[in-house]
């Protein structure tokens, strides 16, 4: 696979595209290379496993959970055993004999990766990730809420009392997941369903976005002492919701008395979504309500996701069947964002590192970087569905 890749790359030139006056580029970069017909997927999996072990990847955290839920999504379609190999040894270097798991479990962040234990017990059957995931569900028994449910971000003196826009994909994605595997249903979707609705009802905004962070105590030095709000609309936090959303509804029967309120949320989020697109690049901004103003930029991450989002809400029926254009060019506007390099790894640029809550400057300034998980994961997860649409 790679020499195939490294044979396109030396077939073409590198150019780079001119820098506008504050930094942010003026135009999409012009690739290094990118070979028409490239299985973008397999191309970002065989690059990011032959430059991290499962042993060098990382801990367990959810940027690299994210990242190898999306390769599992790949697996799904190739079948390469490889990859399906490479998450489990991921895994086990957390998971004991026994089912043990060291993880305590405190924050939602350190939850996002234990879908990866369900997702190996019904690939494997293997018991000892029945156990693992068991840990999960029985400390969201005790894991602390608002006074109307929500799960806190993290059991900390920092994040008490607050939810993030983030959270739910941390947690409501494995909750239907865990319930359907280990008959829990009854429990894990209502609970799901209702993580969503209680942090829509505090963090979606008239435009149908959402604010990052919502503090119930409203003492975070971040939080409109009227609202509890924070004041940005940052992209991906928007985008975890999004996602999170969907897997839910995908999960959940029609049944469900909190469906109708959810469906709602959703739609109103796809119509803030689609009416915030940059028309030029077909991605969205950093601080995606505020495209034209000074510094903002197209950021990769929570571009791949709203592209998920709308394109199979709207296949499902949750939205219009009319986003799906919308998701074509939210893809077409990714795919400029990947290549290949001289060494015939995929490359893919300006993704925002992780974000506490903040302003406008302090947003816009974040770090981007090539090839963090975070941007992987999501780019994955998008390609996967929209390759379904060709």
């Amino acid at each position: 696979m790679l020499a195939a890749l490294l044979a396109g790359c030396a077939a073409l030139t590198a150019q780079t595209a001119p820098a506008s006056a504050d930094g942010t580029p003026a135009a999409d970069r012009a690739p290094t290379a990118r070979p028409q017909g490239t299985d973008w997927s397999v191309a970002m999996v065989e690059s990011t496993t032959t430059r991290f072990t499962p042993a060098t990847i990382g801990g367990w955290s959810y940027p690299v959970g994210l990242y190898l839920f999306g390769q599992y999504q790949t697996y799904r379609r190739t079948h390469d055993e490889r990859h399906l190999t490479y998450i489990k040894s991921y895994v086990d270097r957390f998971v004991d004999s026994e089912g043990s798991i060291g993880q305590k479990f405190n924050n939602l962040d350190s939850i996002q990766a234990g879908r990866l234990l369900v997702i190996l017990h019904r690939e494997t059957g293997d018991d000892r990730y029945r156990v693992a995931a068991r840990k999960i569900r029985d400390r969201l028994k005790t894991y602390p809420r608002t006074e109307d449910g929500g799960f806190w971000h993290a059991d900390t003196a920092s994040r008490a009392h607050q939810l993030w826009s983030d959270g739910v994909y941390m947690v409501t994605p494995f909750l239907v997941e865990y319930g359907k595997e280990f008959d829990d249903e009854t429990y894990t979707d209502r609970e799901a369903v209702e993580q969503l609705n209680v942090y829509a009802r505090h963090l979606q905004a008239d435009n149908g976005l959402f604010q990052h962070a919502y503090d119930e105590s409203r003492t975070a030095t971040w939080a409109d002492k009227d609202t509890g709000r924070a004041p940005e609309q940052w992209c991906r936090a928007i985008g975890w919701y999004s996602m999170a959303a969907v897997n839910v509804l995908d999960a959940t029967p029609r049944s469900d008395p909190g469906r109708p309120e959810l469906l709602g949320h959703v739609r109103k989020l796809a119509a803030g979504i689609a009416r915030a697109q940059d028309p030029a690049t077909g991605r969205w901004f950093q601080v995606v309500n505020k495209g034209t103003e000074s510094g903002n930029w197209t950021e990769t991450s929570c571009s791949s996701m709203f592209t998920f989002a709308l394109s199979r809400a709207a296949e499902k029926g949750y939205v219009s069947p009319s986003y799906e254009s919308v998701a074509r060019r939210g893809h077409a506007g990714v795919l400029k964002k990947i290549s290949l390099g001289s060494d015939g790894l995929t490359d893919l640029t300006d993704i925002s590192i992780g974000t506490n809550v903040g302003d406008y400057a302090f947003y816009i300034a974040r770090p981007r970087q090539t090839n963090d998980f975070h941007g992987l994961g999501a780019f994955l997860i998008m390609n996967e569905q929209l390759r379904k649409k060709r």
